[in-house]
Parts: structure tokens; sequence; C-alpha cells
């Protein structure tokens, strides 16, 4: 008998030579070893199918070789559901088309990788959607919908994928095809395996009793297998397949029912005293007809304001909260609805939101509870593990009060949510998955908490599945004859257990396998402090609970996170995949300089959207910078290190004789060697040096003059806007001057040290930044603000400085300058008596700068182009340039496809409007790929707009 590493090696040849793309290098295996669970299982390898011959070959090696098989969509899975041992199939990468759609028939032809955002997006412009819709809809896909019977927040309208489903195709583990659906009256057919069918009818007959009362209680009951559907009264072999967690056959095609859209949708918002009587209330709610009933517990706005939100829409009065949708086709009928609910009573206090805009951020705020309690009220890392129970509606008010008890007497805390028009809880608890924990107190948690909802009549599973997290504690809520039906179910479809194992049946314990447990506390010669994690760089990244917000495109919504997957759709380039492998470093299973590291880090632009748009809060450009300052600590560094890493150095050289410089990037010999010995992209224009810099000038135009009586502010002019947009710095001058302000500049030239934090070379930027907020910690605390120009240098001043220099003798200046640093708008919102201009008639397109969405909020700014009246575009998601990023060689592709995505078709769309970007790097993206010269803030507020330029 083969060693398994040998079974593995067999099996990823055999794959190899037919032809299939297999991942089995290092990085690839650590970033598929977990989903959104506790749980890490390093597969032997990844296969990528391409259609479904591919996945028939994948499953004939699988039964050569005895390695097993899990199938996985977007990896959003939170029971563990996703991973395994053997090959996973990667779904999503490939197998991901809607092939087709029946506007008459109303459904849809789904391949199994679909996400279920882009299923939604083919089906809108005939008025229709898929009924369910998960909190991570932007990212999971149809075919893991299908593997756990998934819900979503308007299931008391639209129901379970299971009512969803219309026809599936399946290959078994022998490699056999099995199509199931309905004939035209409806009745459940099946193509293919009658042998198995005939198989089912004999298991159920010795099991009639426990399938007839055990199972289909009430809606969200959704754990173990349904065997309800294998009875003989109502033998439904699609119904029974879904929710099966891929352990009885691999899904490669589904067709789904759609429904209509309502024209008209209003939120009404009920507050209550707790969490407890929402819980209460909840079935009283659902007699008003709505879409969506959803719970929402005060501790998690706690956690959002502790992260910085200060945006939050106005709820109603309470600790707790419903937001109940109601819809429908008559928007008076709609309205007089959601008035009674509001005006029943049943809570604190009532909100009936109209708008979209308020609509959809109570809905994000809600489609992101499970990112934003990773972080318990206690403050702790908050986990998975029994996140998913549900129970009768009528029971959940009692069943929460006692669960509070229970995580009180087990020393935790939480911040509850969930789909309380049916029942369902979700939870993340502070449970304790340390090093130095004993995993007896986990067990001894889980297991009360089973007990609990088994004695309530409820489910371990609402709709995430039961996978690694609640399979073994099955036998708490289902008899010993319902354990042996599932065993036979399981054994009639796939005899050698070549599917998902470890999952449903014979599983594998659930306090095995947890990622946390064999992690030590990782703080040693770190440059960063990592406050907001006690210092410890292995609990900053383990913050990345797998949710996978970073593969959605978070554009629509104004964010940032994660351009390079959008560019690449390679897990390898998501925010999640990089933190699986920088937590594979923090283990000691990968080292700083492992060719995975750098190759899941290279195409990080350092945009910091993840620090805002995650919603559990990781900042992949932190942990990049980290893991550079590790890797080439006292080593040789990559030329663009030198160059464009030192560029304020370089570029105050240069200043001192400009035209000399810029001539040396036109010689056509010169040129090309130049860019090459920088690291720099031949297709890359070299911004040129400004004639004369903005220190010089203010010498010769300000400094000689007499200061003016108003209020002190000091400008910040960093390297770029002082060596290359000087005319930015002029325009703000002004500006300041209207509003007020006088303007000083902070003494000898400083650098906030940007590019040697973006490269890495953290000692160097400590140094600089040491002594930048030591020169203009005096004025702050003299009540003078500091205004910044460029936005990821202002970013640094307000965020990095307080990283790298706490705990260093500089850290009380480093958080007086934070507290001190402005915008441009920020401060001008301080001013009184100054207006913004009137630009009625102006069309903008505005590319905020990443650094700014994600440090410095985009709001002051939103409020004064709203006050100039002109027509405003607010673009989301990256540039694409990215500093240093798009500069560098090897990167120059993937920051095109990143300005593809929102920028390019924003300026194609419109080629008469003024184009606003504070950033130097987007305005050098615009420039270098359309040609147009786009303006900063300071420039459209002064009216200095550049010649040629549309206004």
């Amino acid at each position: 008998m083969l060693h398994v590493t040998e079974q593995h090696d067999e099996a990823v040849a055999r794959l190899r030579a037919v032809g299939l793309e297999v991942l089995d290098d290092p990085g690839s295996r650590t970033m598929y070893a977990s989903d959104a669970s506790l749980y890490r299982v390093v597969p032997a390898a990844v296969v990528r199918p391409r259609d479904s011959g591919d996945v028939a070959a994948t499953l004939e090696v699988a039964r050569a070789t005895g390695v097993p098989l899990t199938a996985r969509g977007g990896g959003t899975s939170v029971a563990g559901n996703a991973v395994g041992p053997g090959l996973v199939l990667d779904f999503s990468r490939h197998l991901n088309r809607v092939l087709s759609v029946d506007p008459e028939a109303r459904t849809a032809v789904v391949e199994p990788g679909t996400v279920h955002a882009t299923l939604q997006k083919a089906v809108l412009p005939y008025g229709l959607r898929f009924g369910p819709d998960p909190s991570s809809h932007t990212r999971c896909t149809v075919g893991g919908m299908i593997g756990n019977n998934a819900c979503g927040n308007r299931a008391v309208a639209y129901g379970r994928t299971s009512d969803n489903v219309a026809a599936m195709t399946h290959l078994l583990a022998s490699g056999q095809t099995l199509t199931t659906g309905y004939d035209a009256s409806g009745a459940a057919v099946v193509h293919g395996r009658p042998e198995l069918e005939a198989a089912l009818h004999q298991i159920m007959s010795r099991h009639l009793a426990t399938a007839r009362t055990e199972f289909d209680r009430f809606g969200r009951q959704v754990s173990g297998y349904a065997v309800q559907h294998l009875l003989p009264e109502r033998f439904d072999l699609t119904q029974a397949l879904v929710g099966s967690e891929g352990t009885l056959g691999i899904l490669t095609e589904a067709t789904v029912k759609l429904v209509r859209d309502p024209a008209h949708r209003v939120l009404v918002a009920l507050g209550f005293a707790d969490i407890v009587r929402a819980g209460e209330a909840a079935p009283a709610v659902t007699t008003y007809g709505p879409t969506a009933c959803e719970g929402f517990d005060g501790r998690l706005i706690d956690i959002l304001r502790r992260r910085g939100a200060n945006d939050l829409p106005a709820l109603p009065a309470g600790i707790a909260w419903l937001f109940v949708e109601i819809s429908g086709d008559d928007r008076t009928e709609v309205l007089d609805r959601a008035r009674a609910l509001a005006d029943a009573g049943l809570g604190t206090g009532a909100e009936v939101f109209e708008d979209a805009p308020t609509m959809a951020r109570i809905w994000r705020i809600r489609e992101d509870g499970a990112g934003f309690a990773g972080r318990a009220p206690s403050g702790k890392p908050a986990w998975p593990g029994w996140e998913d129970a549900a129970v009768p509606p009528e029971k959940l008010g009692p069943y929460l009060a006692r669960f509070e008890e229970l995580v009180a007497e087990h020393g935790l805390t939480q911040a509850p949510y969930g789909h309380f028009g049916d029942g369902c809880l979700h939870v993340r608890l502070d449970l304790p998955l340390e090093p130095s924990d004993p995993p007896k107190a986990f067990r001894a948690f889980l297991e009360s908490a089973a007990d609990l909802v088994a004695e309530y009549g409820g489910s371990l599973s609402g709709e995430h599945g039961d996978g690694r997290a609640r399979s073994e504690l099955l036998p708490r809520m289902y008899s010993s004859d319902a354990i042996r039906l599932f065993a036979e179910v399981k054994h009639a479809f796939d005899p050698e257990n070549l599917l998902n194992p470890g999952v449903l049946v014979d599983p594998d314990p659930f306090d095995a396998a947890v990622r946390t447990v064999e992690v030590a506390p990782y703080r040693k010669r770190l440059a960063f402090a990592y406050e907001h994690d006690g210092g410890d760089l292995a609990q900053a990244v383990h913050r990345c609970t797998g949710v996978g917000r970073c593969r959605a495109d978070n554009s629509a919504a104004g964010g940032v996170m994660c351009p390079s997957y959008l560019a690449t759709a390679e897990e390898k380039d998501s925010t999640r995949g990089r933190a699986r492998v920088l937590q594979d470093v923090v283990r000691g299973a990968l080292d700083w300089r492992s060719p995975a590291v750098a190759e899941s880090l290279d195409l990080c632009l350092s945009c910091k959207g993840c620090a805002s748009d995650c919603p559990t809060g990781i900042d992949m450009a932190t942990y990049k910078s980290e893991v550079l300052h590790q890797k080439y600590r006292r080593r040789l560094r990559p030329r663009s290190h030198y160059s464009l890493g030192r560029l304020p150095l370089w570029s105050r050289l240069a200043g001192r004789v400009p035209r000399l410089a810029n001539l040396a990037t036109r010689v056509p010999v010169v040129r090309p060697l130049a860019l090459f010995v920088a690291g720099v992209d031949a297709r890359r224009s070299v911004p040129e040096f400004a004639p004369t810099s903005f220190r010089r000038w203010w010498k010769r135009n300000v400094e000689s003059q007499p200061v003016g009586d108003g209020r002190p502010v000091v400008l910040w002019v960093d390297s770029f806007t002082d060596a290359f947009s000087p005319e930015v710095a002029q325009a703000t001058v002004t500006v300041l001057r209207q509003a007020g302000f006088e303007p000083q500049l902070p003494g000898p030239s400083l650098c906030c040290g940007l590019t040697w934090i973006t490269t890495g070379q953290l000692t160097q930027a400590k140094a600089l930044l040491g002594r930048t907020v030591s020169a203009l910690a005096d004025q702050v605390r003299a009540g003078v603000p500091v205004v910044g120009l460029e936005p990821s240098c202002t970013a640094v001043l307000r965020s990095d400085a307080l990283e790298l220099l706490t705990g260093t003798e500089h850290e009380a200046d480093a958080r007086q300058v934070a507290d001190g640093v402005r915008t441009l708008s920020e401060l001008l919102a301080e001013a009184s008596g100054w207006g913004a201009p009137d630009l009625s008639g102006t069309t903008l397109i505005v590319q905020p700068h990443c650094h700014q969405h994600a440090v410095l909020g985009w709001a002051a700014d939103a409020a004064l182009l709203k006050a100039t009246g002109a027509t405003v575009r607010t673009l989301g998601g990256c540039c694409g340039l990215a500093g240093n990023f798009g500069v560098e060689r090897g990167h120059y592709e993937v920051s095109v496809k990143v300005a593809e995505q929102n920028l390019l078709p924003a300026l194609d769309a419109a080629p008469d409007a003024l184009v606003l970007a504070d950033g130097f790097s987007c305005r050098t993206q615009v420039a270098d790929l359309r040609g147009r010269r786009a303006v900063h803030l300071a420039q459209l507020l002064a009216g200095e707009i550049p010649p040629g330029d549309p206004s």
C-alpha cells in the first residue's frame, strides 16, 4: 500500500499527465488549506477544472489513487465545508458562467463556480433575481449555496436554496452522471443510476419513522442530510442533494428558479431594549409580510465605532434592532405596511427609511456582520464554530436569553445578529483557541451549546452547513437511528468515502485542525507596533477570517479592495490569499524569503483598501512593508527600492538642476538605460521636475513678505508636490488665505518616509519620521493645524507614523501630530465665513486616492464638492498606479487592468469632464493612459485650471 505522500505524488502526476490545471506549490496549498472557518487542512493539490470533463478526469484519478476530493466554490464556508486533505476542486476560477437565462420560465442555468452577484447581474435586465441572498452574495458561489442549502436575509420571502433549484447534474464518486429535476407536471425525476434509487428506497424502508418525525420540523433545520425528501411519499433527489456539502456528489451544473424583483422596497428599523426582546418580537413582525427580518445587536455597533466608523445611520432608540424590509409593486401599499409596522409599538422606537443610499448602508453593515464580529466585545479575536444555530422562530426569544447565560457561564462575550424572522442566530465568540488554552474549554462550550439548541428543538446549522465545525455534534441533535441513516445514505452514494471525508458522516473531531491553536504570538524584531493586536503579528494576520470580501468588486459602494484580485482573479492576489501565506510565516511553515511569500505579495498595490474595506480590519499594505523589511534586512535590495524607494532624496538632488535632470530622461540612449537601472517599466512616462520647486517659489515670493494676520496653519509640502507639482501647493496658499488662514512652512525640508515605507526600508523610515514629527509637534501643541496636500503622505502622519514610532522616544510627538493633521477639505470645513466656489455647470470625475479612502476619509471632500454645485461622479476602486507599484518592471499590465475596472471607462464615457485627483500617482496614471490632465482640489477651488483642460 502506498504511503499518503506517495499517493498524493502519484495523483498529482496523473492529473498533470491528462493536462489538468494543477497547483501543488507551497503557496497554493497554504491558501487553499483554509476557508472562512477555524480550520486548516493542507490539501495535496488544487485542481481548477475548465469543464465537466476535467471534473470527471479528477474523479478518475481520485478513485485510482484513493486520494479524497473536496469541492470548493468561493471559499466562504464558515464551518470548514470546503477544505480537505486530498484534492481540492476550485470551481470559481473557470467554471463560473451563467450559461443561459429563460425569462419566461424564470430559470437560469449556471456552472457551480458562478458567483451569486454575477447571476443577479445577468438576470436583472429581465426584472428577475435569484431569491436566496447570503450576506456573502458578492463572492459566494451558487455551487457553494447548493452545498450548504444557504438562505440569506430574504429567506422569509423566497425560501432556502433548496426551494429555488429546478434541476442539477452531479458526477458521483463512481464517475457516473446523475441528473435530477422535475417534469412538466412538477413531479420529481431522476436520470441515471436506477440502482442508486433502489438502494435509497431500501434504506428508507428501514428508517421511515425516524425520517418522518425528526426532520423538516421548521424552515431552518438544515443540519445533516435532508432525508425527509427520500421518503417514498415525496421522493425528490434534487431536494435531498441540496445541503449535502459535496459529500454525495460533485455538482457540475444547476438550473435555478428566479423570482420577480419587487418594484419598491423600504426599510423599517425597530429598536429594542436588548437582543432577547428583538428575538421575541420577530414572529409578530413576520405577520406584516416582510421580505427580510434581520436582528442586529448594539455590541456590533460598538465594535464598528471602535474601528472609527463615524458615518453610521441614525437608528431608533435601543441597544438592539430588527431591520425589516417591506417590498411590493404598489408603493402606497408598501409604505402603509411599513408605517403600520413602525406604529405597532413592538419596541423602544421605530424609523422608516425610504432613501436607497441609507438602506444600502444599513444592509452593508448587516451583511458585514461576520467580519465586524471578528473582534468580540472583549476586544479579543472572535471565531466562528458556533455561529449558525437556528430554532423555531417562536422560541427564538427564550433561546437567546438562555444562550446569553451560557456564553457568560463560559466566560465568553458575544455580539449576535442573524435572520431573526427565520429563527437563525449568527454569532462569533472569543473562544479559547490560543496555543496556551486547553482545548477542553472549547469542546465544553460547543457541547453545551449543542445541547441547548437541541433542547429548544433547533438545528445546529441554519444555513452554513455542519462541516467540520458541527458534524461531530449531530448525535446531540439526532437519534442514533438518524445517524445510522446518514451513514447508509452516504455509503450508497460514495462507498469509498472519497468525497469530502470528515464531514457529516464519520466526522473528524471539531477541535482538530484548528488553525489558531498551533500559532504562538509573533513579536520578535518587528518594525511596526501592531497596536490593535497587542504587538502580535500573528494576531494581526489572523484577523483574516476568510470571509472573502476581497474577492468581490467593492467599487460600486465606493470601496477599493482588492484591485489586484479583480485584475487577475487569482486567489494568491487576494487579500485573503496573502493573509493565509503570512499566517504560515508566523506559524513557521514558511520563511520571510520563501518564494511563496514573494509571489503572493508581488502584486499587492499597498493601496490600503483592505484596511477600511475588509470588515476584519486587515492591513496588507503594512504587512507587506513588514515582510520587505524582514526579507531585506542587511541584504541587497531590488533596484527599484534604491531608486523609487528613495525618490524624495533623488528629487531634492535633481531639483537643483531640473532642466539637466529632465534632459537625461529624454535622450534616446540614456532614457532606456536609466529606466532599466532604476527598475522602471520602459512604457512609463517619467514625471518632469518643475523648473522651480515650491520651496524655492515660497522663498522668493512669500518668505520675504510680511506675515498675514490669518489663523496660522502649517503647510505640509511633500516631496512629490514640491518637486513635480508646485502649482498645487501654490493654489493651496491662495485657497488658505481666502479662507482666513496664514500658511507657513515647517522649517527645513522634511519627509514622511512614504516611499521608504512602501519598499520596506523601515529603519530609515523611522529615522525620517522621528525628525518630522519632532519638528511638527511643537506647532501642533500650540494649536496650529497641519494641512497635507498629498493624501498618501498625509495618511502616513495620521496612521503609519504611530505604528512605526510607538515605543520610541518620538511616540508622544507622533500622537500629537496625528491628531493635528488635516486634509484640505477638513481644514476648510473648520473655516468660518468661507464658502465653496460656485461650480454649477461643471462636470467632475473624481478619483479619490486609496489612502485617503482608507485612512483619512472622504466625507469632508464629498460635502465640499456637493456645496460647489458641480455635477460629481466619484469613482470607487484604485487608479492602478499606486505609487511605485505601477512604475516597477513587471507590474505594468496589472496596473492597466486595475485602471480598466473603473477609472478608464469613466474617462472614456465623459471626455469633456474635468478630472479631479488629489493623488500624484492618480494624476500620473490619468496622464499616462489617457493623455488628460487631472487637477488637485486646491487648483479647482482656486480656479487655477491648467490650460487646455475643460472647465
